[in-house]
């Protein structure tokens, strides 16, 4: 749970005390209708719905009926509901029971779910970079990665660095495919007429030859509006050159 110093400012969540120590219940009066795990579930409804700046203890407190003070006996502050919703989705993972042996595909299933996950939950992008420890459905992600990478030459280190790197990339990519779509549909554009503006304006842009390089790049490849054919090739770029020489 978070850690409060002698100024009143939180400490930062212990890993300990959130993830091993028993679910903290009031002392007295009635059983509540309500439990740490319902207070998550209310909380990433909200981050679907709304995004994760609407996930305040007083929101979270109205969707489970209780009194917002109520919710600080399970939840001392939004730091540790961050990481208990980070760690409630990320066991969504369709984790096979044992690696198939060729890492490349394995690591490429763990990214096209990660891109679903993060779809799904669209909070998680800007979610992620202030994680400040793994729960049991995250360490149960990362024990999978190190097993599928097990076969390659690569150190603890690097395959640790594989995992961070690679779910960073989806995250990177996911946030980006997000604001795009916002965008469209601020501006009431499909994503193919929004494609076909750019092109003619890049064709009109390099027809003068001040922009010989990208003049050649768009001669000699077509763009493609596919996102999912545009995440398939950007990830294979990626496990490429994270996992040379492996």
């Amino acid at each position: 749970m978070a850690r409060t110093g002698s100024s009143g400012r939180s400490a930062g969540v212990d890993p300990g005390l959130l993830w091993s120590a028993p679910a903290p219940r009031p002392r007295r009066g009635r059983p509540p209708a309500y439990d740490r795990a319902t207070i998550t579930e209310a909380a990433v409804a909200i981050g679907d719905a709304e995004g994760l700046a609407a996930v305040t203890m007083r929101a979270v407190a109205a969707r489970v009926g209780a009194g917002t003070m109520s919710l600080y006996s399970y939840v001392p502050n939004k730091e540790t509901l961050l990481e208990l919703m980070i760690d409630r989705v990320s066991a969504e993972h369709g984790l096979p029971a044992e690696p198939s042996g060729d890492w490349r595909a394995d690591l490429r299933r763990l990214a096209w779910e990660q891109r679903a996950m993060m779809r799904r939950h669209p909070w998680l992008p800007a979610a992620l970079p202030a994680r400040q420890t793994f729960g049991p459905n995250t360490l149960a992600v990362v024990e999978h990665v190190l097993a599928v990478l097990a076969p390659t030459r690569l150190d603890g280190r690097a395959k640790l660095e594989t995992f961070s790197l690679l779910t960073g990339f989806v995250a990177g990519h996911v946030a980006y495919e997000l604001a795009q779509q916002r965008a469209l549909e601020a501006a009431g554009r499909s994503g193919g007429e929004l494609h076909d503006v750019q092109a003619r304006f890049l064709r009109s842009a390099v027809a003068g030859g001040d922009y010989p390089q990208l003049a050649e790049a768009l001669a000699t490849s077509a763009a493609d509006p596919d996102p999912d054919a545009v995440f398939g090739r950007l990830l294979d770029r990626m496990i490429n050159g994270l996992t040379a020489g492996a």
